[in-house]
């Protein structure tokens, strides 16, 4: 009896250039797609994506171009997991507040929000840092039924 493994993946190498933003988006949507994942999840996959990628640009690396970007993707019928893999500097989120939403508005604040934005549009956010090595972040989606 043969046990066939339906994981698919994938990855992509880039350098940490806002110009990158779109490969990311294509490579991420097209492997999102040929999960069967609907248009509007993968608006908001694409989305929770280009904040952590943005932030690996802007912070990880200081604007730098010469810095790598590596996006895995794996899935299966169930899950969807992105995985962003940086060697810049790291940070914690977990110092990162949870924003007052009415006050950033008032304010008329721009940026800052792609923390929350991440753990609002997909079901798991995960963020690991080897000090001097590497940072990851783990974006997941549940896609049974989606």
């Amino acid at each position: 009896m043969s046990v066939r493994n339906k994981n698919k993946s994938g990855e992509l190498k880039v350098k940490s250039q806002t110009e990158n933003l779109s490969e990311i988006r294509d490579f991420v949507s097209g492997n999102a797609a040929k999960a069967g994942i609907s248009s509007s999840t993968i608006d908001n996959m694409i989305l929770a994506v280009d904040e952590a990628c943005t932030n690996i640009i802007k912070h990880a690396y200081k604007l730098s171009p010469q810095g790598e970007i590596i996006i895995r993707i794996d899935y299966n019928e169930e899950k969807f997991t992105i995985t962003i893999i940086d060697y810049g500097k790291s940070f914690e989120p977990d110092r990162i507040p949870r924003p007052d939403l009415q006050k950033y508005y008032r304010e008329h604040r721009v940026g800052g929000l792609g923390m929350y934005l991440m753990k609002s549009l997909m079901d798991d956010v995960e963020y690991k840092t080897v000090p001097g090595k590497y940072n990851q972040v783990l974006l997941s989606k549940n896609i049974r039924g989606d």
